[in-house]
C-alpha cells in the first residue's frame, strides 16, 4: 500500500502558506517513482497549527504542524527516506486502533466527528476518494431500499434538529413539506454563513462537499422534490469552487440528474451565490434573493413548507444539518440517538475563535459543557489571561460569563442563559474585553445588516446603538440602561424576522451579567477593561522606563516628553490614545489606566 502525504488546503491552510508547502512536497516526491500519493485535503479543525501535513503509512497517521517549505525537506529526509518521524515537528499521531498521542491529542480526543468525519482526511476534489470513504452509500440505500415515509421516519427517530440555530426537528420539517400536494418542490441548503467568527459551514463545503450533496438528494427523495439550490456567499470562493467540481463529478457519475441509479428518481442542484447580506440567513429573505429580488423577509404564515421558493413547497436546512443525514442513514437512527442529550441528540460543530489557545473547529456530543470546549479542547486562554466569557450564537447570540462555564451546550440550556446556540460560532473573551464595547460591536453589525423593512429593527437598533456609543465615549447617563432595556424588549416583540428579534441579545446578556461595567462607564466615566479609548489614559511606569525616547519619536501629537536615559511622561490632555507608544515600547513601561 502506498504511503499518503496529505496537505491541509482549506482556506485556513492556504492563508497560512499551504500552497508553498504542497509545492515543496511535490518537488521532493517527484523522484519517488510513484511510491507515494500526494493529495490536498481540507481542514481537520486544527486551524491554529496550519499548515498541516499528514503522512499515512501502514495504518498510522502522523500529523505535522506549522510546516514550512524548508521543514518539508527535513520531514521528507527523516520520515520518508529514513523512516524516522521528526518528533519535534509532530503535533499528533493516530494509531490504526485510533489511539492518539502528541501535544494536540487533547484537541481531537474528546471529539465525536460525524459532520467532520471526512474533513481533513479525504481529497475533497476527488469523488472517487469520497466514495472510498463511504460517500453516496447512504444515498444508494435511501433511493433503492427506502420509501419517502421511511426516510422521514428515520430522521424523526434520530432526533436530529436543525443546526442553523432554531433547532427545529428535521424529520418533522421534512414531513410538513412532504405532505404538500404540488407539481414542483424545492430543497434549499443555506450556506450563507455570516456570523463573525463562524466558519463551520465553510470548512465542510471545502473539505467534504459531497456529504452535503448526498444529504440534499436524500431530502429530495423524502419530500418529493427534484430541484435543489445551495445558497452560498460569494466570500467563500474555495467552497464554491469545490462545490461546483463536486456537482460536476456527481452528474458524471449519475448521482445527479434523471433516474439516479435506475431508481426512477431524479434530482439536480444549482449554486446561487449571495452577496454577503446577513439578513439572507433568514430563509424567506434567502428565497427572495434566489428569485432575484432584494433579500427581505416575508410575513409568515404561509410557511416555506407550504409556499417557499417561487411560492412552491420548500424545505430549507443548513450545511451541517444536511451533512448529518448520510451518516444517520448509514449507521441508523438509534446510533445517532446515543449521542447528546434527551432533547438534543447527536453532535454539534463549533468554531472556536477569539482569545482561545486553539482556534479552530470542534465537533462534540450535544451537552458538552462550555468549560470542556474552552479549556479542554480549546486549551484555555492565550497569554495566561483570565477566561471572562463566551459570545455564542453570533451577533444574534449573547455573552455567557465564565462563572456559568459548566452550562451544557444544547438547545435547552443555552437559551436559559439569555443567549442562543445559533449555528455554532463561539468567540472566547478574556479579561481584557470590555463587555459594553462588545455589545456595541455586535449591535452595530446587526444594525448595519438590517434590511430596513421593520421600523422597530431599522430605527430601534439605531437608537440602541446611539446609546451604546455615548456610553463608550463617557457621555452616558443613568437613564440609558433603562432605555436600552425598554428598546430591547420592543424590538424583540415587534420585529418581523429573527434578525431583529435576536439583535438585542448581546446587549441584554451583558446588562444581565456585567451591570457593574455599564455603571462604571456611566457614573465613573471609566472602562474597567481599559478598552474604550475615550475613557482610558495612557501612563508611563517610571520604574520601567529607560528613557530610550522611541515612544516620544513615534507619538504623532508630541504628547510624550523627557530626556534621554530619564523616565518620560505623557500629557494626557494632548494624548489621542492611538496606542503607538504601547506597541513601540519594548520594556512594558507604558500601560492603560
Amino acid at each position: 500500500m502506498k504511503m499518503v502525504v496529505a496537505v491541509g488546503m482549506g482556506t485556513c491552510g492556504l492563508s497560512a502558506g499551504a500552497q508553498a508547502v504542497y509545492d515543496a512536497w511535490r518537488d521532493c516526491l517527484s523522484d519517488s517513482n510513484g511510491g507515494f500519493i500526494l493529495m490536498p485535503t481540507g481542514c481537520i479543525g486544527m486551524c491554529y497549527r496550519e499548515p498541516l501535513v499528514e503522512i499515512r503509512n501502514n495504518g498510522t497517521r502522523t500529523i505535522y504542524g506549522d510546516v514550512t517549505p524548508e521543514r518539508v525537506r527535513e520531514i521528507y529526509k527523516n520520515h520518508i527516506l529514513n523512516e524516522k518521524p521528526l518528533h519535534d515537528a509532530m503535533v499528533l499521531e493516530i494509531s490504526g486502533g485510533g489511539d492518539m498521542t502528541g501535544p494536540e491529542a487533547s484537541f481531537l480526543r474528546p471529539q465525536k466527528r460525524i459532520v467532520l468525519r471526512n474533513c481533513g482526511y479525504i481529497n475533497p476534489e476527488s469523488i472517487e476518494d469520497t466514495e472510498l470513504h463511504g460517500g453516496y452509500r447512504a444515498m444508494r440505500t435511501a433511493l433503492l431500499q427506502m420509501s419517502p415515509e421511511t426516510i422521514i421516519a428515520t430522521m424523526e427517530e434520530s432526533g436530529l434538529r436543525g443546526r442553523g440555530g432554531a433547532g427545529f426537528p428535521t424529520g418533522r420539517k421534512w414531513s410538513f413539506c412532504a405532505s404538500q400536494k404540488s407539481d414542483v418542490k424545492y430543497v434549499v441548503c443555506n450556506a450563507d454563513e455570516g456570523d463573525p467568527g463562524a466558519f463551520m459551514d465553510r470548512a465542510v463545503l471545502e473539505s467534504d462537499p459531497h456529504s452535503v450533496l448526498e444529504g440534499m438528494i436524500i431530502c429530495g427523495k423524502a419530500i418529493g422534490a427534484h430541484n435543489g439550490y445551495i445558497y452560498c456567499r460569494a466570500e467563500y470562493p474555495l467552497a464554491i469552487k469545490r462545490l461546483n467540481l463536486a456537482i460536476k463529478d456527481a452528474r458524471s457519475k449519475g448521482y445527479l440528474g434523471e433516474n439516479i441509479m435506475n431508481s426512477g428518481f431524479g434530482f439536480d442542484i444549482v449554486i446561487k451565490q449571495g452577496a454577503g447580506a446577513f439578513v439572507c440567513g433568514e430563509e424567506t429573505a434567502l428565497f427572495a434573493s434566489i428569485e432575484g429580488q432584494r433579500g427581505m423577509p416575508r410575513i409568515r404564515p404561509p410557511f416555506p413548507a407550504e409556499k417557499g421558493l417561487w411560492q412552491k413547497p420548500t424545505n430549507n436546512n443548513n450545511v451541517e444539518t444536511f451533512a448529518n443525514v448520510g451518516w444517520i442513514i448509514d449507521h441508523g437512527a438509534k446510533e445517532f440517538m446515543r449521542l447528546g442529550t434527551e432533547k438534543s441528540r447527536g453532535t454539534k460543530v463549533f468554531a472556536l475563535a477569539g482569545k482561545v489557545m486553539r482556534g479552530g473547529l470542534a465537533e462534540v456530543p450535544m451537552g458538552t459543557s462550555i468549560n470542556d470546549l474552552v479549556n479542554t479542547i480549546g486549551g484555555g486562554i492565550k497569554h495566561g489571561r483570565k477566561f471572562k466569557a463566551i459570545q455564542i450564537g453570533g451577533p444574534s447570540g449573547g455573552c455567557i460569563p465564565s462563572a456559568m462555564a459548566s452550562t451544557p451546550v444544547d438547545f435547552e440550556n443555552i437559551p436559559k442563559t439569555g443567549a442562543i446556540m445559533g449555528s455554532g460560532g463561539m468567540v472566547v473573551l478574556d479579561d481584557t474585553t470590555c463587555m459594553v464595547e462588545m455589545a456595541r460591536y455586535f449591535l452595530e453589525f446587526t444594525q448595519n445588516e438590517s434590511c430596513g423593512k421593520c421600523t422597530f429593527c431599522r430605527i430601534g437598533t439605531l437608537r440602541m446603538l446611539e446609546i451604546l456609543k455615548r456610553i463608550t465615549r463617557g457621555e452616558g447617563i443613568k437613564d440609558d440602561i433603562e432605555k436600552l432595556s425598554l428598546l430591547a424588549r420592543q424590538i424583540r416583540e415587534a420585529s418581523l424576522c429573527a434578525l431583529g428579534q435576536t439583535a438585542p441579545n448581546p446587549v441584554l446578556t451583558t446588562l444581565k451579567y456585567y451591570p457593574e461595567e455599564y455603571e462604571a462607564h456611566i457614573t465613573q466615566k471609566k472602562c474597567p477593561a481599559h478598552q474604550c479609548t475615550a475613557l482610558t489614559d495612557f501612563r508611563i511606569d517610571a520604574s520601567k522606563c529607560t528613557g530610550c525616547t522611541l515612544c516620544a519619536k513615534q507619538c504623532p501629537v508630541g504628547a510624550i516628553s523627557g530626556t534621554r536615559k530619564t523616565p518620560h511622561s505623557i500629557d494626557t490632555a494632548k494624548c489621542v490614545r492611538c496606542g503607538k507608544c504601547i506597541s513601540t515600547c519594548t520594556f512594558g513601561a507604558i500601560y492603560k489606566e
